[in-house]
């Protein structure tokens, strides 16, 4: 019933990991698992392609891209768009089913980090709340095969935030609810830039898109942030 689809580039050490996680948690409502590479120069294609449940797909580069292109091969009812470095609650997938089977048509876990620290623990408590402000591409998102394809998929204009712009469309169609259970990501990118540094990153970028910046005009102030 559903199709997990992993963007992916350059996650050699993350991937072992999450597809151990996977097998290890699911409960058998999984019926495939895409691994959408945007042309990762490290093994990610490799591990990909020797794990006996996966399904390795070559990809332009970019989330929104890598993941339009999973979701167009994927057989699934339900597509489940998930990370590398997020690892989903024990039976995520039945959890999964049971929203859909009460009329949820898409949504998200919350959220919470692998690094003990108070402010992110903090960040972490906020995902409980059932509102845009506190979504992020990290809590994963499920939605319906149908309901992916009748909003358009991901908006590839959005190099950085895609996550954010469907994620917004799918509030206003009153079909977003967030599953009571964690999903743990890495806080591998608040070790390498520094707590502080990072969150007013990601308040920079909030506050781009509020006041009307292009998708071109995230992308160059992520990408000149994140190389400075």
């Amino acid at each position: 019933m559903i199709s997990i689809i992993i963007p992916a580039y350059n996650e050699e050490e993350q991937l072992p990991v999450l597809l151990k996680h996977l097998e290890a948690v699911s409960s058998g409502y999984i019926s495939e698992i895409l691994i959408v590479d945007g042309g990762s120069t490290d093994n990610t294609a490799e591990i990909s392609r020797n794990h006996p449940k996966v399904f390795y797909v070559p990809s332009e580069k970019g989330r929104a891209v890598q993941m339009n292109t999973g979701a167009k091969l994927a057989r699934g009812k339900i597509l489940y768009f998930l990370h590398a470095d997020s690892l989903p609650p024990k039976n995520f997938d039945s959890l999964i089913v049971n929203e859909f089977k009460n009329g949820n048509k898409a949504g998200c876990f919350q959220m919470k980090f692998d690094k003990d620290h108070w402010w992110l623990n903090l960040m972490g408590h906020f995902t409980k709340v059932n509102h845009i402000t506190c979504r992020g591409g990290d809590q994963s998102l499920f939605v319906e095969k149908n309901l992916f394809d009748e909003i358009g998929g991901f908006n590839e204009t959005y190099r950085v935030y895609e996550d954010n712009e469907i994620i917004r469309r799918l509030y206003k169609k009153k079909q977003f609810t967030v599953i009571k259970s964690w999903i743990t990501t890495s806080a591998r990118l608040y070790e390498r830039m520094g707590v502080w540094n990072t969150q007013w990153f990601f308040i920079e970028i909030y506050w781009k898109r509020r006041r009307g910046a292009s998708p071109e005009e995230l992308y160059n102030h992520y990408y000149k942030r994140l190389s400075s």
